[in-house]
């Protein structure tokens, strides 16, 4: 999952960009934004889903319990309300250590390459 598209720091981010960043379809980030209360885009004139910052930390939430710890969304909603502010908690600790990850792989990518 790339997130690298958050240090632009855009205002609104477009339901292409937000797929993109979590390597999903456009259609499942529709499908979640159905089904989960914290997920509320901004449309514009056309209709356009437009998604802040806090959306897309709500869909790592939601990535992470689904995709990851696999949860089912009736599982996921269940772990989001039971304790929204932990969750969030969470989710910034797993996207840090995801960095950390892909540094050090980086590191052993270069080391590996030397020899």
């Amino acid at each position: 999952m790339q997130l690298d598209c958050l240090k632009e720091e855009k205002i609104y981010y477009t339901i292409g960009e937000v797929a993109a960043m979590f390597n999903v379809k456009t259609s499942l980030i529709r499908f979640w934004e159905n089904e989960f209360d914290i997920i509320r885009p901004y449309r514009n004139a056309k209709g356009n889903r437009l998604f802040t910052k806090q959306d897309i930390e709500n869909f790592h939430t939601i990535y992470h319990l689904i995709k990851e710890r696999g949860y089912t969304i009736q599982g996921a909603k269940n772990k989001i309300n039971s304790n929204p502010s932990d969750m969030v908690q969470k989710g910034e600790i797993v996207i840090i250590l995801k960095k950390i990850k892909e540094f050090l792989l980086e590191i052993k990518n270069n080391l590996d390459n030397k020899d």
